[in-house]
This record gives structure tokens, sequence and C-alpha cells, in this order.
């Protein structure tokens, strides 16, 4: 549970920097762009997809796929209140760049917990093996943001660098904290 807080804040720092969101949310945001369905509605739509399809993979969800997606969302929306957005250009890159590690450190320590993955990180997981977590989560990121981007979701350098650095990221933080990010399978 306190991976999912931290995630959460890390995830409301990279809101608040104005920069660009992760993929997963480009996605949901350009599929409700694209309805003119709620985003909150098409989030547990494409939440409930990616968890079945990973248990297609035999990742099997558990509590903590449910109070990743509801605990996360509720730190991010008291957390936006916290961190406004910065003026300038500067102290918004200073923003994206200080949520990186604490993105990292809360897709880590929940992951870690063992306790079920959420949408993306499962849909991740479900091709490691035989691809390193590391990479399929930068690929379900970019498959995400490009799907998104071209429903008419915006993307921007925040939205690039999730793809390229966060999964090296949660793998590095994984291996100093000595946390196994791998979720029970089938």
């Amino acid at each position: 549970m306190g991976g999912c807080l931290v995630l959460g804040l890390g995830v409301a720092m990279l809101l608040a920097a104005d920069l660009g969101s992760d993929g997963f949310s480009t996605l949901v945001n350009g599929i409700s762009i694209a309805t003119d369905v709620n985003f909150w509605i098409i989030n547990l739509i494409v939440g409930a997809v990616l968890v079945a399809l990973a248990a297609l993979r035999h990742v099997r969800p558990g509590p903590g796929t449910v109070v990743q997606v509801v605990l996360v969302g509720i730190v991010v929306s008291v957390g936006l209140d916290l961190f406004p957005t910065p003026e300038s250009l500067v102290g918004r890159a200073l923003l994206l760049a200080a949520a990186f590690p604490v993105l990292a450190i809360g897709i880590s320590g929940y992951l870690g917990s063992h306790s079920g993955a959420g949408p993306a990180e499962a849909a991740a997981l479900a091709w490691d093996p035989p691809f390193a977590f590391k990479w399929t989560y930068s690929a379900v990121q970019a498959g995400g943001a490009l799907i998104g981007w071209l429903l008419g979701a915006t993307v921007g350098v925040g939205t690039l660098a999730v793809i390229f650095l966060l999964g090296p990221g949660v793998d590095l933080v994984s291996r100093l904290l000595r946390l196994d990010v791998h979720q029970a399978r089938d």
C-alpha cells in the first residue's frame, strides 16, 4: 500500500509538471476524446482489458490490482492540489525530473509487495519473460502513447521520458532495493 501512495505522488508530480503524461493515461485520454466518454469510465474499461489480457498470459490479478487503481487515483487527486504547475519552464522541468525517482520507487514498492499489478504493469509483466520488464514496460507505455496520440491526446517530453526512462528506472530501483517485481503466475 505504501508503494501505491508513493506512486500516486509521483503521478501527481508528473501531471503537475504539465509536460506530458504517461502512455497509459495518454491512451485513456485519447479514447475518451474519440468516443466522448468520461475519462474515468474509459480508465476502468482499459484497465480491465489490460488486466484480463495479462491474466491470459498467466499474470494473476490480486487485491493490489484493485488497490493500485483506487488508491493511486485518490492520491493523484489530492497530490495535484499539493503540486501546482510551476509557471516557468525550468520549474516544470525540475518537477518532471523529480517525479521520476518517486515513480520508480512507487512502482517498485507496490509490485514488490506481490499483491497484484495494476493495468499497465500487468500488461508489461505478461511479456516478462521472454523480455525484461524494463523493456516491456517501455513498450506498453509507447503503444499507449501512440494510440492515444492518434486518437487526439497530447504527448510531450514527459511522455517520451516515461517511455524511455521509467522502465529502466523501475528495474534499477527494484534491484537496489532487492525487490522482485514479478507477480504470481498460474
